[in-house]
């Protein structure tokens, strides 16, 4: 993580802050687009490390919607160590499916608000066939997920809070 913040500072952000071994780093920019931003880190990585990573950048505002607007939180069938957030980036296929088109295991629950899929896997993320693979096909999009306890570690970093 030491040489993430490294890479990320000389790329010119500033404040950054990484979160345990998870490859996950919030940060202040002045300038550029999300994408943009995105695609620097990867060139960055690969020339600074050698390795061909995919970068998504998510804004501040962006984690704090995705935490305020789950459905799936406060439900009494859901514990939270088994929720899940998957981001779309570059979505091309405007229409969200209905929850019944997507093939739930036992107990799973999804629900699609904006670009974020909310994920409830009781059988464990690794068990479910809604991985970031199928969720990139069906929503033609990059998908990076995060569990819920790490969404809501980085928003509360976004928002200036260090857990």
């Amino acid at each position: 993580m030491a040489r993430l913040r490294e890479i990320l500072e000389k790329l010119g952000v500033s404040g950054v802050r990484t979160h345990l071994q998870s490859g996950n780093a919030v940060f202040s920019v002045d300038k550029g687009s999300p994408s943009a931003i995105a695609g620097a880190i990867e060139r960055a990585i690969k020339v600074g490390c050698g390795l061909e990573v995919s970068a998504v950048v998510v804004t501040a505002a962006e984690l704090t919607d995705a935490v305020v607007r789950n459905p799936l939180v406060g439900r009494a069938s859901v514990d939270p160590a088994f929720l899940h957030a998957t981001f779309l980036v570059g979505r091309k296929r405007s229409r969200s499916p209905d929850p019944g088109e997507f093939p739930l295991g036992p107990g799973e629950q999804v629900a699609v608000v904006g670009d974020v899929v909310y994920l409830y896997c009781p059988n464990g993320y690794s068990n479910t066939k809604l991985q970031n693979g199928y969720l990139e096909r069906k929503f033609e999009a990059r998908a990076t997920t995060r569990n819920w306890r790490t969404l809501s570690v980085l928003e509360a970093m976004a928002r200036g809070v260090e857990p």
